[in-house]
């Protein structure tokens, strides 16, 4: 039977072109940034200083100002899409700020991930920030794009206008003719969302351009989200994109948007499965943990000590065990060293129990 030719020509005329042209993938600089993976925590409390805690890829920067809880909330503008939000919660004020401290919460991108804004060139990009913000604490709040290659940023002010209520934030920044982001997985640029200051960054002129950093200049009119305990702040729904309009967020399936995730971060708790060990000199054993993407670098190890929190099972016996060792790794697997008694070239598998927790951090 002969096989008709299909004439393809028209095949996608009556498509809008809206909708192709909305249909880029990750457009989003921002990853997470529907808040949906938080594999460290769900929620910390006591914070009073500088960390990765909750929300994957979001990070705390605070000195001397106030003490917070943060959490992964479910509290989220109505019919957007969203089912989680980034919350933190004032539980010890601080209403006269000192020169120097500073509150805000940012996100790290890497170099090689904003080569298209073409930054340093004529042809440099423009970029636009889109977010939902819900606060009881209304007025002008800044956001902040830095360059940490070149020491330069760009500050512009939003305003929570209405108490307690989801708002959506847009705001358009210049492209940047000087300085070029490094290519590379290094901390290039970071978005930046001011909470509050001391005068040591709102003294002076807010810097609506491209400008080399003056820190006077960056958090000026910034309310003090410190200021009362009852004070709260919410974010979901961020999408940083270049251009100078800002398109629907764009959602991404759940495990592509844990595996960006994971190229940061991966957290192992105990009952989470078994790894491949054996014993190397009767009194020694290694096992490796390979992680499901590649890390960004070489990341920073870390394990949990306990009782029993580990056990290497062999054949027709096991071994307790209660802190492991350092055994190098790279950026595709980490190893760990652990005592045990069995003979040399004894093979089995290296449970992680209750209580045990591993950790590979190659944040920025």
């Amino acid at each position: 039977m002969a096989l008709s030719r299909i004439d393809t020509t028209n095949m996608i005329e009556d498509v809008p072109q809206s909708k192709l042209d909305n249909n880029i993938n990750f457009r989003n600089i921002i990853i997470n940034g529907d808040m949906s993976q938080s594999q460290r925590s769900t929620s910390v409390s006591s914070i009073t200083g500088s960390g990765y805690n909750t929300v994957d890829r979001w990070h705390i920067v605070l000195s001397g100002l106030g003490t917070w809880t943060q959490s992964q909330s479910t509290d989220v503008p109505t019919g957007q899409g969203f089912a989680t939000s980034f919350k933190m919660d004032c539980t010890t004020a601080d209403a006269s700020p000192g020169s120097g401290d500073f509150l805000f919460l940012n996100q790290k991108v890497e170099g090689q991930n904003v080569q298209y804004l073409k930054k340093g060139t004529s042809s440099a990009e423009s970029t636009t920030l889109s977010f939902w913000v819900k606060s009881n604490k209304t007025g002008t709040y800044i956001c902040e794009l830095d360059d940490n290659d070149n020491t330069r940023n760009i500050n512009k002010s939003y305003t929570i206008n209405s108490a307690n209520t989801w708002e959506k934030k847009t705001i358009t920044y210049a492209g940047d003719t000087t300085g070029a982001f490094g290519n590379d997985n290094g901390n290039s640029l970071q978005v930046i969302w001011w909470l509050g200051a001391g005068s040591n960054y709102t003294s002076g002129t807010l810097n609506n351009a491209w400008e080399s950093t003056t820190n006077a200049n960056r958090a000026v009119g910034q309310v003090n989200l410190a200021d009362n305990t009852a004070n709260e702040w919410y974010i979901t729904g961020v999408q940083l994109e270049a251009g100078t309009s800002a398109s629907d967020f764009e959602f991404l399936p759940v495990d592509v948007n844990l595996e960006r995730c994971q190229r940061y971060y991966n957290k192992y708790i105990g009952a989470s499965g078994s790894n491949t060990g054996s014993s190397y000199n009767g009194s020694t054993g290694t096992f490796f943990v390979y992680f499901p993407t590649a890390m960004r670098a070489t990341p920073t190890k870390s394990s949990t000590s306990g009782t029993a929190f580990y056990r290497f099972y062999r054949l027709n016996s096991n071994d307790a065990i209660t802190s492991l060792g350092d055994n190098g790794g790279g950026k595709e697997f980490m190893s760990f060293s652990f005592p045990t008694t069995s003979a040399a070239g004894t093979g089995g598998e290296l449970g992680v129990k209750s209580g045990g927790v591993l950790e590979a951090d190659a944040e920025l």
